[in-house]
């Protein structure tokens, strides 16, 4: 729990510690059975809304890329989730933690990530069985 100015306490959860807040669009890719429920509802309840699919057709602020090792090229995977991203906008890259059935090796995220265009910035505790790396755009030079 942490303060807030008003003097009360709010709960800081794996939705928050990603950065979702009512109101955005979140775009969700690569959900299968092995997905973390709870993370999924705290991200839905964060924005107060629920993540729209890959069909979705408009710009989204953020993307959440559920990825194992064995869901093909992950360039391949990275592109396809920036069609709808809007400019600015985040993609958290999550994959089985090391150790657990399709974990993804950091070396495979950090060759890919770059080919598809992004840099990671961070990586946040969201769950028992899944990693978040946050990728985003490099800013170019105006």
């Amino acid at each position: 729990m942490s303060s807030t100015a008003g003097g009360g306490t709010t709960q800081t959860g794996p939705a928050d510690r990603l950065g979702f807040t009512t109101g955005m669009v979140v775009q969700e890719l690569g959900w299968d059975d092995d997905t973390d429920d709870e993370l999924r509802v705290a991200i839905e309840n964060a924005i107060d809304a629920d993540m729209v699919d890959g069909d979705y057709g408009n710009v989204v602020d953020a993307v959440v890329l559920w990825w194992r090792e064995d869901d093909g090229d992950l360039v391949d995977g990275l592109v396809e989730a920036l069609t709808d991203l809007v400019g600015g906008g985040v993609i958290w890259l999550l994959t089985p933690k090391i150790g657990r059935p399709g974990s993804v090796d950091a070396a495979d995220i950090s060759e890919a990530a770059p080919i598809a265009g992004l840099s990671p910035t961070t990586t946040a505790p969201v769950s028992s069985d899944w990693a978040a790396i946050r990728l985003v755009a490099p800013k170019t030079p105006q």
